[in-house]
């Protein structure tokens, strides 16, 4: 019999934990809770992470394998990270084991080392620094390479030899065998000097930082209500260097890769400290050694995205997650984590302050801070001396329009690029029309995956769905009647571009969607445009409207707000309003006052009325009022289970199949609605159908589902559909 049993989170779709026997001849004392194993799973193997190590099992060791593999010497996991992972796959409902191998960078996960790479420093010994010239003559480009280590005087990085523009890896090796470049290796170190702010902070910015700081190493939550432009990163720079005072880490949660580069230039410039990035914009391996960093406290700030909350901190000290209202926080495949959620229990456990960032809360967030869990911080001002811009509605009731601008709009463009200044138009949907047309016989191009239309690329001549991502060339006669009068119906980016291009043909123009952002460093390339100043127009969807400081900026127009005005999902018109503000606050950030038109169908209707005479806090609280009556979260409390297969049948022979569990299950305090298709009932070939479940409390959403659901995938019809549970959705798609 074994001393010891190890009880193993395998990344498999089962919500249990595996028992296994340690390696032959091994110790006790060679394993830790946290490490990595490969386990045999089946008929192959897998990786997992130790949770438990115990002296008794209550399977037969005759039925027990040992694991294979011990991935790492000592833990990868604290235990702080596994008490969190056990409440995430807890709380949602998810698989332990799919849920620990998610908080793990890829290469991890995959059983890559986890060991941090050094960098390797080049500089010339004390030979190569006397070494005569002549003996480099035949070889000009190690006599290029000898040159620029000279004039250096310093070791320098790898990153530095590209801008020979040729291959400088054979002739540095030469080098480095002659025994005249010598290689040293560390970690990477931030050493630039610093650049102070433009501006002191005001009276609200440095109330709300004091508040901060004398909470430091105790937790709480803080929701930092600041309109557009009123420095809440000058209130995160400062709330960062004072952690880093404390020699503890700090790290940021951003809702969109977008906003990276222009945050990390900035921190870069103001802060001197090692910090790293994360998000899925980097390789497998830069992903690794950010997260391994602020595992060894080798790394002091990370800047990082929404699976970043699972980073291991060695120091923590703080926690910002920005633009908190933003629903790219919210995973919405597989393990569907709210990362807002998630960073809020993290800072719970490691006894540190969150900060909630934003212009608009969330509705769920301003119901915390009602419910006192959360403090309320406001910042009302626009920081230096900007002012809040003017916001006005173009009615375009019986106007001509010409190809989706009205005049005023036109107007008010052609005004601001004489005074040199930028504007910026809200397209809220990319391509160049949503909608393709056959004007004889009124055939639409619809994808054959999705219930949706293809959107016609003008650019490539190319249909897309954005929903599946099927595509195909633009027909050249209409499939049905073969007429080739093919025409674009409604707008997109794309044709906004084309109207402007022809309009202003001599100014700069540039479109900022996730087609044209698609390269690595576009988006970084589009700020450094932008920041050149003078005349430009930028046309953009949502990627515009978080975050981005454009101070030249003095006029947004938003070209098509009224389709957020009408939806079947609850939560639309909370959207919207969070849209038109954040887009808004994009004008007039510095000293030129900014304007902002909308244009609308539907000028007298109470969400434009609202905003544009009281603001987004009157908006809120009318919001939060009619939930309330509506039994609507945040004052209830929501999950929905989503089913989908290759056929319709299967489909509602599954849900039958759960209705008939649940008919005998006690339901006091519990709303069923459903099961009904989804809003787009087909999407990528499989058919959707969702069931939601509501009630007045978590305690009995938890003790239902987890009664529910473990009787699921037993059922035979459960092995022809794909079903998943998603704790607090987000919308109802």
């Amino acid at each position: 019999m074994p001393e010891f049993y190890l009880k193993i989170a395998i990344d498999a779709p089962l919500d249990l934990l595996f028992d296994y026997l340690p390696i032959k001849n091994s110790s006790v004392e060679e394993y830790a809770v946290g490490q990595r194993v490969i386990a045999p799973f089946g008929r192959s193997s897998r990786i997992g992470v130790v949770l438990d190590i115990t002296s008794h099992s209550q399977l037969d060791d005759k039925k027990l394998k040992p694991v294979k593999t011990l991935l790492d010497s000592s833990a990868v996991l604290s235990k702080l990270d596994i008490k969190l992972l056990r409440w995430a796959a807890d709380y949602y409902h998810h698989p332990i084991g799919e849920v620990f191998s998610q908080a793990l960078p890829k290469q991890l996960r995959k059983g890559g080392d986890a060991q941090i790479k050094l960098i390797k420093n080049y500089a010339l010994s004390a030979q190569g620094n006397s070494l005569q010239v002549d003996k480099l003559k035949r070889s000009p480009r190690q006599l290029a390479l000898w040159t620029f280590l000279l004039q250096q005087n310093k070791p320098i990085t790898s990153d530095a030899f590209p801008c020979f523009g040729w291959a400088w890896r054979a002739p540095l090796n030469s080098l480095i065998k002659k025994g005249w470049v010598v290689v040293s290796e560390c970690l990477e170190q931030n050493t630039h000097q610093t650049i102070e702010p433009s501006f002191s902070t005001n009276v609200a910015q440095q109330s709300f930082i004091q508040k901060v700081i004398r909470s430091a190493n105790t937790y709480q939550t803080y929701l930092l209500d600041g309109v557009t432009g009123s420095g809440k990163t000058e209130v995160y720079l400062q709330l960062i260097q004072h952690t880093l005072s404390l020699g503890q880490q700090a790290l940021i949660l951003l809702p969109e890769i977008t906003l990276t580069p222009q945050l990390a230039n900035r921190f870069r410039q103001r802060l001197v400290a090692h910090m790293v990035v994360f998000h899925s914009g980097l390789s497998d391996t830069q992903r690794t050694q950010a997260w391994l960093k602020m595992q060894n406290g080798d790394a002091d700030i990370m800047l990082g995205t929404r699976s970043a909350v699972f980073t291991s901190m060695k120091n923590p000290g703080l926690i910002i997650l920005d633009e908190e209202h933003d629903t790219s926080f919210k995973q919405q495949e597989g393990f569907r984590y709210s990362a807002r959620d998630v960073a809020v229990m993290r800072a719970r456990d490691y006894k540190v302050p969150i900060v909630l960032g934003t212009a608009t809360p969330s509705l769920e967030s301003l119901h915390n801070v009602n419910a006192s869990r959360f403090m309320y911080h406001a910042l009302p001002e626009r920081a230096g001396n900007a002012s809040a811009p003017s916001i006005k509605l173009i009615d375009c009731t019986n106007q001509t329009l010409d190809k989706h601008l009205s005049p005023p709009l036109l107007k008010a463009i052609g005004a601001c690029l004489e005074k040199q200044e930028q504007v910026i138009l809200f397209v809220n949907r990319r391509g160049f029309a949503p909608v393709l047309m056959c004007r004889s016989c009124g055939w639409v191009a619809q994808c054959s995956r999705c219930d949706a239309r293809m959107v016609l690329h003008q650019k490539n001549q190319r249909l897309k769905c954005h929903h599946c991502g099927c595509e195909g060339a633009k027909p050249l006669a209409c499939p049905d009647c073969q007429q080739t009068e093919l025409f674009p119906l409604g707008l997109g980016t794309q044709r906004i571009e084309d109207v402007l291009s022809k309009a202003y043909p001599n100014t700069p123009l540039t479109r900022i969607d996730r087609d044209s952002t698609q390269n690595k460093d576009a988006m970084q390339a589009v700020i450094d445009k932008v920041s050149e100043g003078g005349a430009q127009i930028l046309i953009g969807t949502q990627m515009l409207a978080k975050g981005h400081h454009f101070p030249n900026v003095t006029l947004v127009g938003i070209v098509d707000i009224d389709a957020g005005l009408f939806s079947c999902d609850f939560r639309a018109s909370e959207r919207t309003a969070q849209l038109i503000t954040q887009v808004a606050g994009r004008a007039g950030r510095e000293e030129k006052p900014g304007h902002v038109l909308i244009q609308t169908h539907q000028p007298n209707h109470p969400l434009l009325q609202t905003l544009i005479n009281d603001g987004y806090a009157q908006f809120a609280r009318d919001a939060l009022t009619e939930r309330e009556h509506a039994q609507l979260p945040p004052f209830h409390y929501q999950a929905l289970l989503r089913v989908n297969a290759i056929k319709e049948s299967y489909v509602n022979r599954f849900l039958a199949d759960v209705g008939r569990l649940i008919e005998p299950m006690e339901k006091n305090g519990i709303e069923l609605f459903g099961p009904v298709p989804a809003p787009m009932l087909k999407r990528s070939g499989r058919f959707r159908y969702q069931l939601l479940i509501q009630t007045a409390d978590r305690k009995t959403r938890y003790q239902f589902l987890k009664r529910l659901l473990p009787q699921l995938n037993p059922l035979k019809s459960s092995r022809f559909v794909r079903w998943s549970i998603d704790i607090d959705p987000v919308d109802l798609y």
